[in-house]
């Protein structure tokens, strides 16, 4: 069983940055493709970013070029880094970890942009 664990979201002004963090409780975690995703009320859940274990990342085209995900092997530990935040990224973030068909995810963490 894997448990992933959100932190560093809150409110910030429009034009601001967040960086989430994603702690996973499993020693294999370097071998779980990892991701982002987000719901805002009303909406379906949607992927922000993703990140192989190889390190190769892919992204929603709402956040190109203002998020920027990585991840610590060592660490267990995996991050976004987002930037030139809009209001319609608020949002529940949640983190997502895949394994040969095995899918696990986190409690989520609010993200609110003020505008």
């Amino acid at each position: 069983q894997v448990q992933l664990v959100e932190s560093g979201g809150g409110l910030v002004q429009a034009g601001g940055s967040l960086r989430l963090s994603c702690a996973a409780s499993r020693r294999i975690f370097s071998r779980y493709t990892m991701a982002w995703y987000r719901q805002a009320p009303g909406n379906q859940r949607e992927l922000v970013a993703s990140i192989t274990a190889g390190g190769r990342a892919n992204y929603g085209e709402p956040v190109k070029g203002r998020f920027a995900i990585s991840r610590d092997n060592a660490k267990n530990t995996m991050f976004v880094q987002m930037d030139s935040l809009k209001p319609e990224d608020t949002a529940v973030y949640y983190c997502n970890a895949w394994l040969l068909g095995q899918e696990y995810w986190g409690q989520g963490t609010q993200v609110t942009v003020s505008s």
